[in-house]
């Protein structure tokens, strides 16, 4: 369920936009922000408030990465690139280097909650490759060493 205060900055924004459609990425956005993710029924909620099908965001949500639907993530959620020039420099070996120091396979969440290891597709950071984004940092040039630099600085 929506809190009263998503309500109200969704409200507050969508005058800002041409149509109800635009809204919904920064709605989803502030949603996600008080969450951490968007469920099913947050969906709901904001297309009702957008009037505007469900499925719709359920689209938007399931093709941008930044979006973590249907299942909470972590406090820190670790999204390395898999793209053509991330996989050729390295991309498989800094998620194998991650699972191991997390000691959890991509698509899961530390017993703790601090962390969730995904596989993202394009990135757009190409000529930095591998990278990763945690949260909404980016991390790039990633190697062995600099991604568990990287990643101890969270505890």
């Amino acid at each position: 369920m929506l809190s009263d205060c998503a309500k109200k900055k969704i409200k507050e924004i969508y005058g800002n936009y041409a149509d109800r459609h635009s809204v919904s990425m920064t709605a989803m956005q502030i949603v996600q922000r008080e969450f951490g993710y968007l469920s099913k029924e947050d969906l709901i909620e904001i297309a009702e408030m957008l009037d505007i099908k469900p499925i719709e965001l359920d689209e938007v949500g399931g093709f941008y990465t930044m979006y973590n639907v249907e299942r909470p993530v972590g406090r820190y959620h670790v999204q390395v690139c898999e793209n053509l020039p991330c996989a050729l420099l390295g991309a498989e070996h800094i998620i194998t280097v991650i699972e191991k120091h997390l000691k959890i396979k991509v698509g899961e969440t530390t017993p703790d909650k601090k962390y969730t290891l995904s596989r993202v597709q394009c990135l757009g950071s190409c000529g930095t490759a591998p990278m990763m984004q945690v949260n909404e940092t980016y991390y790039e040039d990633l190697t062995e060493k600099n991604v568990i630099e990287i990643l101890d600085g969270f505890k």
